[in-house]
């Protein structure tokens, strides 16, 4: 699998595992909802408190298993560098984030609030490795 598929994977499904590194080096796993933005690249929405938020200011390095609805199947991994964006500036691309995934909010406004209070920020992760490349 390449980037371009796996964006394609991840158009099609939302739910993954983000795996980070701790100070210790190993591993802390999350599972996570990603989609696209207007640029293809994968994005997550988190608090600004989470634990992987943490370690990815640390070491901006991170892992994701994509899976489908079924959970077994068909998968998709990547594997890539992560800009932490935070509010204001994050703002439009949460509500880009939310109607990907989900359609239309009922309260835009409501939603941009719940943003703010809850202290969202965007993980935007470029594709550096994509797979799986072969099977076993």
């Amino acid at each position: 699998m390449d980037a371009d598929a796996a964006r394609q994977f991840i158009r099609d499904n939302h739910r993954a595992v983000l795996a980070t590194l701790r100070s210790d080096g190993q591993p802390q796993l999350s599972p996570v909802t990603v989609g696209l933005d207007r640029q293809d690249q994968v994005i997550i929405s988190t608090r600004e408190t989470a634990m992987k938020v943490h370690n990815l200011r640390r070491n901006p390095r991170a892992w994701l298993c994509i899976l489908t609805e079924r959970f077994f199947g068909d998968w998709a991994q990547i594997e890539g560098e992560v800009e932490i964006v935070p509010l204001p500036e994050a703002m439009e691309t949460l509500v880009e984030y939310y109607r990907s995934i989900s359609g239309e909010h009922p309260d835009w406004d409501e939603y941009r609030q719940a943003m703010v209070d809850q202290r969202r920020v965007i993980l935007r992760v470029s594709i550096d490795r994509a797979g799986p490349t072969r099977s076993g």
